[in-house]
């Protein structure tokens, strides 16, 4: 017995090895380039090059949010670079409206998209994208100058190949995304521009490290998948990307074209989310392989584009999935279903064939849910870490700046409960269960979440038809033989799942762990055929169990312990202060996602719970008196006439010298039918996603004396609120700032002022 048990412990302890090889190289080995110098050929894209067009782009490396001086700047800048490759650009002004299905909240704008022609051509054009505002916050060197300095870089390797094209070539770098996708709606909204569309290339960046995803296409990607991969040097992608990038709050300039139906690419880095949207997206934190990566594949699917016929990028839509940036199995995704169904009946069919010697009912009963339990039981655990970090931590996210600890801690966590579960069956039961609930899974996602088929289709395409093998094979479950092919079987969906795991925690972080656990249990259960093989006696497997389950909460422990920020990845978090003449009152109120640094409660007396600050701060903050008004409010001059049942009231705004951004609030028993702002008709929405009412937002400098025409279903007297908000503070703001300290950063809009007031319309 104790040969035995050190033979299984044997087993494991390489099993381990084996897992904790696939992590690392599923989360490192990426197809991530080394960034090519200022040596490198003209014709080929260099990071070094993009780098140097970066720094010049970016000069002072401020904050440069839409109709600011220094976004002008910017602009002067981006439209030199284009004019020393010898492309004429030409601004784009205009003033437009975004509103967003149903939310409640019309975002408006005068923006100035760039537009470079860079290559003649017939008939519509091949657009390459990016965006040169950034937020207030930050100075946008990742998000997104970074896809600026790449297409120049691109536009130049372009140059250089001669280039080639069939079909025109634009440059579009649009203003104003940050505060709502402005300037590319503006773009779309003038019909000559829109009709010389004719396929997009965006860039963007959501961190400053990693692969460049290829994250979102049109729909009917079939032949765009294609495309890609006949072009990139190195695949980065997958059709379940597209299905998270949906659940995301985010939205890009692309949006807007898939909806107008144009061919679409979309391409994004999201590593080291910590610096996104803070004064920490900086140069110096881009990564060289990641710009390098970036590059390559817009150089790669521009030219491709541009000797495409865009007929035949219609089709259907795939089912893909890349691996180490070498490999990229796709299919159509009307094979999907058919194919996961022969999957599941060539397991039903080697359950079948070993039914002259099948086990008892209640062991296959426990051999079917042996898998299901490991899955459950590995996110229950996780979830129970991370309540223990959180616990020692006293933070919500006790691992924002240090996530190593807890990553080995949930990934003990998931060894332990494979461990727990391997004994509710034998070699042959185990694996029959695993590959019956991966190909039913298959099946299910191939009707409900196609994207996201290929994860069990494509592994159990290979297990069904070794389990197939394996039960006409003397022997053959267990011994050498049977190990070999159930590690063979393993490989796939452990680089695939491992994979998954690695991204999503550079998306959200392992706040969102059981998007870590998940497809860590759902990769890691193919290996519980090989567990129960292992023959562990009882007491060797309640200590292995106890070791691994102890350690896993050790690691939670300690991670709780270190700091839960730190000066690379600060603790976000924004102070305002609200002048609120509605209440005759001052306020600072601080916005984060976590609880308030001591610091700044010695500082001043903030509230031990969140409350709402402004009426349209959506997320409630800690606030603290800060004595009485001290700006003047902001105004309209009101002229009224009624029209049928109703009346029509025009609003000239006053707003301050100083504001850089104006909104207006009706409430929805207002009764609000219509809203015209500068030629521009909008409809508000009859059941807003805002429970507050209809909001209008104009987030240029020239909206301070803005006009706005808002028509009432009916002549009763009614209330809007009238407000602007100001980057930055109060000269006595800087106390708090400093009090805040410097494992704080300010994100999106930043440290501001919010001055609001209610205007009884007559």
């Amino acid at each position: 017995m104790e040969s035995n048990n050190a033979m299984a412990l044997a087993r494991l302890a390489g099993l381990a090895l084996l897992t904790a090889a696939i992590w690392i190289i599923g989360a490192t080995f990426n197809g991530q380039p080394t960034p090519k110098g200022l040596d490198a050929p003209a014709t080929e894209f260099s990071a070094a090059r993009a780098n140097q067009t970066l720094a010049r782009l970016l000069g002072p490396e401020i904050p440069h949010p839409i109709s600011t001086a220094a976004n002008a700047a910017v602009r002067d800048r981006i439209r030199a670079e284009f004019a020393s490759l010898g492309v004429k650009t030409q601004v784009y002004r205009a003033f437009g409206c975004r509103q967003p299905p149903s939310y409640g909240v019309f975002t408006c704008a005068t923006t100035e998209d760039i537009i470079a022609d860079v290559a003649p051509g017939k008939g519509k054009a091949v657009i390459m994208m990016a965006h040169y505002d950034s937020v207030p916050a930050g100075p946008g060197a990742s998000d997104d100058q970074s896809g600026v300095a790449t297409i120049l870089e691109t536009v130049r390797a372009l140059k250089a190949r001669g280039m080639a094209t069939i079909h025109p070539v634009l440059a579009l770098v649009t203003d104003g995304e940050e505060g709502g996708l402005l300037g590319a709606a503006s773009f779309l909204d003038n019909p000559v521009l829109a009709a010389r569309v004719g396929a997009v290339v965006n860039m963007e960046a959501r961190g400053n490290q990693g692969p460049s995803l290829l994250f979102q296409t049109s729909p009917g990607d079939g032949p765009l998948i294609d495309l890609y991969a006949r072009n990139v040097p190195e695949y980065a992608t997958s059709s379940l990307v597209p299905l998270v990038y949906r659940l995301l709050p985010n939205d890009t300039d692309l949006t807007l074209f898939i909806r107008r139906g144009f061919t679409s690419f979309n391409f994004a880095f999201v590593g080291n989310v910590a610096d996104y949207h803070t004064p920490l997206d900086r140069r110096q934190n881009l990564s060289q392989s990641t710009l390098q990566r970036h590059g390559d594949n817009l150089l790669a699917v521009a030219s491709g584009l541009m000797q495409a016929d865009f007929a035949a990028l219609k089709g259907g839509d795939a089912i893909y999935i890349s691996f180490l940036g070498i490999a990229l199995p796709r299919m159509p995704v009307g094979w999907a279903l058919p194919l996961a169904v022969v999957a599941l009946a060539l397991v039903l069919l080697s359950w079948f064939l070993t039914r002259m010697d099948a086990p008892s009912a209640g062991r296959n009963a426990r051999a079917i849910v042996m898998p299901l339990s490991a899955i459950l039981g590995s996110v229950a655990f996780g979830w129970g870490l991370h309540e223990v970090a959180a616990l020692i931590s006293g933070h919500s996210d006790p691992t924002f700046a240090h996530p190593l600890s807890l990553r080995i801690a949930l990934s003990l966590g998931v060894a332990a409960v494979m461990v727990l579960v391997s004994r509710l069956a034998e070699t042959r039961e185990s694996a029959l269960a695993v590959w019956l609930w991966m190909s039913a899974l298959a099946v299910i996602t191939a009707v409900l979440l196609p994207g996201m088929s290929p994860y069990f289709l494509f592994p159990a395409l290979i297990g069904s038809v070794l389990l197939l093998a394996q039960s006409r094979l003397p022997g053959a479950w267990g011994g050498t033989a049977g190990s070999v092919a159930f590690l063979a079987a393993a490989m796939l969906p452990l680089l695939a799942f491992f994979s998954v795991a690695a991204l999503a925690e550079n998306i959200q972080g392992l706040i969102l762990h059981p998007a870590f656990t998940l497809p860590l249990s759902l990769g890691a259960m193919c290996l519980l055929p090989l567990l129960g093989s292992s023959s562990l006696g009882r007491r060797a497997w309640v200590a292995t169990v106890a070791l691994l389950g102890g350690a896993a909460i050790a690691a939670a422990a300690f991670a709780g312990l270190q700091p839960a920020y730190s000066k690379s990845a600060p603790q976000r978090l924004n102070i305002n202060f609200v002048d609120d003449h509605v209440a005759g009152r001052a306020l600072w109120a601080v916005d984060t996602a976590d609880t308030l640094p001591k610091t700044l409660r010695e500082a001043a007396p903030f509230s031990s719970e969140r409350q709402r600050a402004w009426p349209i701060n959506f997320q409630p903050s800690f606030v603290a008196p800060a004595g009485a008004t001290r700006f003047a409010a902001p105004a309209a001059e009101v002229t009224t006439a009624l029209r049928g049942e109703g009346r029509r009231v025009v609003l000239k705004l006053q707003a301050s010298p100083s504001a850089d951004r104006v909104f207006l609030l009706v409430p929805n028993e207002a009764g609000l039918v219509r809203i015209g702002i500068a030629g521009t008709t909008l409809i508000p929405a009859k059941a807003a996603a805002s429970p507050l009412g209809t909001v209008i937002a104009c987030v240029t400098r020239d909206c301070r004396d803005l006009t706005v025409t808002l028509d009432f279903e009916s002549s009763r007297r009614v209330s809007v609120l009238v407000g602007e908000q100001r980057f930055g503070l109060p000269a006595d703001g800087a106390k708090l700032v400093k009090a805040a300290g410097d494992l704080v950063t300010p994100l999106r809009a930043g440290n501001t002022t919010i001055v609001f007031e209610n205007l009884t319309l007559p």
